[in-house]
């Protein structure tokens, strides 16, 4: 493996209060340099869970995605606040958005997404047991829950507001651990 380029300079370009915007300047191991852009999230990272009604079907919600704007259909997910593990945070979105809480909670993988400019980490957790329990979350617009049957996956992937990559990679993580 190659060595990592030393960072010469980090500049902040722009801060949403979300996100931040970095310039790093690169110098490679070869000598050559070269400016890079990233967008830097928090350090916590975010979490996106995969609720098991029952051993055949999952709970995925509808809500507005602004990024596309429109309607997306996912998992639940959010960011982990501080103070929060990864797992509490979980536990915590789900109750948010589904109205049901977790007796167990399980790491299935962290991914990112386009790593080559954005600096974040969403860890995919799998929600089992679950229980009714609302907890009010701070979304704009009641959430539509949608508990699909995990045997009907390709036709999920055939629905045009299922894109979210994240979604689709929890899915076939789930099937994994289902079918190892």
């Amino acid at each position: 493996m190659p060595e990592k380029p030393t960072i010469r300079q980090r500049r902040q370009i722009a801060n949403t209060g979300i996100f931040r915007v970095e310039e790093l300047d690169l110098q490679f191991s070869n000598g050559e340099q070269r400016h890079y852009q990233r967008i830097v999230g928090s350090d916590r990272g975010a979490v996106m869970i995969v609720p098991l009604l029952d051993p055949e079907t999952v709970l995925l919600i509808r809500e507005y995605g602004a990024g596309m704007e429109r309607y997306e259909l996912g998992f639940p997910k959010g960011s982990i606040d501080p103070g929060e593990d990864m797992l509490q945070a979980a536990d915590r979105e789900i109750q948010e958005e589904t109205g049901y809480a977790a007796r167990q909670l399980q790491l299935l993988r962290s991914v990112t997404v386009a790593p080559s400019y954005l600096y974040h980490t969403t860890h995919i957790i799998l929600a089992s047991d679950l229980y009714p329990r609302q907890l009010e979350g701070d979304e704009p617009e009641p959430i539509e829950v949608v508990p699909w049957k995990i045997a009907d996956f390709d036709r999920l992937l055939e629905q045009g507001d299922f894109t979210e990559a994240r979604s689709i990679a929890a899915f076939y993580l789930l099937q994994k651990q289902q079918h190892p």
